[in-house]
């Protein structure tokens, strides 16, 4: 049964002082729990007919630019180097100048006719896959408060992550696996908190695999006490949790140390689990061609793309990859993104045509996009400064309308203009797409209910197929 989550779970020492000591007792309270709070056990239902089981977030860390990717806007090469005919935002993170042109020629491509820049010639091959939301806009004009913003639904107060959000709600496909897993994530900007648990159970929190200093084919599961057999492992964990539980006994519930027994729990568990899947040995070549991994400027972001695929096929309900902190162009666009480009544009690709041949695309919901867009005014000559007004992403499978596209900008592309779709739209979206009603995902915390999109959202049903 789906839980409310306006009634809060048995805790553990509560099931521990009625079900006695020890270690069965322990698992009997974690599994109670966990079953109660959708972590674990049986699967909870949807609010309604889910479009997509999973989510793969290709998180884009800089805010790539709009009008130099998939929004196309002929009248700014048309008025390049002149004012914009327009105010410009009354709070700006920096002074710009006049309007300039994007230097790249955009083409149509596909059944859809889409407009997409050179920048991505692999992308601009399955269009007719994708859904384009380009009327997006978000609060603030910062990295760090956009990148909280995107992830969390708040720019400025400490909230659980969507991906905690989702795993929540639904749970984990397989017990073994964490629910939500994050590959080479940020470790500026928000850090951490840009994939935490906030104040829903810890279970919800990111697994980080690797970071994003780290490249993703180096990231490798560690063993936890690695070396020592299984049986012993075993032994020593149930007496780790047995002082746990004690200690909880005496002094009365215990948020953080539950998270930790889960969590060593969890560990235990993935070292039957992970390392099959994170081993790409058994990829064919053709594979690794695909997304890229032959070639050393798509290598990591394309490792990173496999994996995530290799997860989500395993049972993971939250997968993000991170192509980190290299958007952020106030000048040199030219060079900057180009590179940028070349990084993910393959691997992109490659994810979206290995979704598909494997029978995943209809029900794993693809979603590609930086923290914030950039303007179409100059910067420093010939770069472009932050723009949360107005900026694109897409969407793949899921249940999304494959070769369309949502929502306009102005004719310059800095404003939002047509069928506005704000943050917490798209979280609420994103939720109806898992079947989850946005409104009725709640958790009571601080003497309120909260919610990823706060007191607002709405869906967008008309990108739904």
């Amino acid at each position: 049964m789906f839980c409310d989550h306006r009634y809060q779970p048995i805790s553990r020492r509560d099931a521990l002082t009625n079900l006695c000591a020890g270690f069965g007792s322990i698992a009997l309270a974690g599994l109670l729990a966990r079953e109660a709070t959708a972590g674990g056990g049986v699967l909870p239902s949807p609010h309604f007919r889910p479009r997509a089981k999973r989510v793969i977030f290709l998180f884009m860390h800089g805010g790539p630019s709009q009008v130099d990717t998939f929004d196309y806007k002929p009248l700014l090469a048309r008025d390049h180097g002149k004012p914009l005919p327009f105010a410009k935002p009354r709070v700006q993170f920096a002074e710009t100048g006049n309007l300039l042109a994007s230097p790249w020629k955009f083409r149509q491509y596909g059944e859809s006719g889409a407009w997409v820049s050179d920048l991505f010639p692999n992308v601009a091959q399955v269009v007719d896959d994708c859904c384009f939301i380009k009327s997006l806009h978000g609060s603030n004009p910062a990295h760090g408060g956009a990148l909280l913003k995107i992830h969390t639904g708040s720019d400025t107060f400490i909230r659980p992550s969507m991906g905690a959000w989702a795993s929540y709600g639904l749970g984990t496909e397989n017990d073994n696996l964490p629910a939500f897993i994050t590959i080479c994530p940020t470790l500026g900007h928000g850090g951490v908190n840009n994939f935490s648990s906030g104040f829903l159970p810890a279970w919800t929190h990111g697994t980080p695999i690797g970071h994003a200093g780290v490249p993703a084919s180096r990231s490798q599961f560690e063993h936890m006490q690695a070396g020592l057999p299984p049986e012993l492992q075993r032994k020593e964990l149930d007496f780790l949790q047995e002082l746990n539980a004690q200690h909880m006994a005496r002094n009365g519930s215990d948020a953080a140390l539950e998270g930790r027994i889960e969590s060593f729990e969890l560990a235990y568990r993935m070292q039957s689990a992970a390392p099959a899947v994170m081993d790409l040995n058994g990829e064919s070549e053709a594979t690794k061609k695909l997304y890229g991994m032959d070639e050393k400027k798509t290598e990591d972001f394309g490792t990173q793309c496999l994996l995530a695929r290799r997860f989500a096929q395993a049972g993971v309900r939250f997968v993000q990859c991170t192509h980190s902190y290299k958007w952020d162009q106030h000048g040199d666009l030219r060079s900057g993104h180009t590179t940028n480009a070349a990084e993910v544009d393959k691997p992109i690709a490659g994810l979206i045509r290995d979704l598909k041949a494997h029978g995943m695309l209809e029900d794993t919901l693809v979603l590609w996009g930086g923290e914030f867009g950039r303007t179409p005014t100059a910067q420093g000559g010939d770069g472009r400064d932050h723009n949360p007004h107005g900026f694109t992403m897409f969407m793949a499978g899921g249940g999304v309308k494959a070769g369309f596209s949502y929502g306009e900008t102005d004719d310059y592309g800095y404003y939002a203009a047509v069928d506005k779709v704000d943050v917490h739209d798209l979280h609420a979206t994103i939720l109806a797409l898992l079947g989850v009603d946005h409104e009725r995902l709640t958790f009571r915390h601080g003497g309120r209910d909260h919610r990823l999109t706060d007191v607002s959202g709405k869906v967008v049903t008309s990108i739904f197929a």
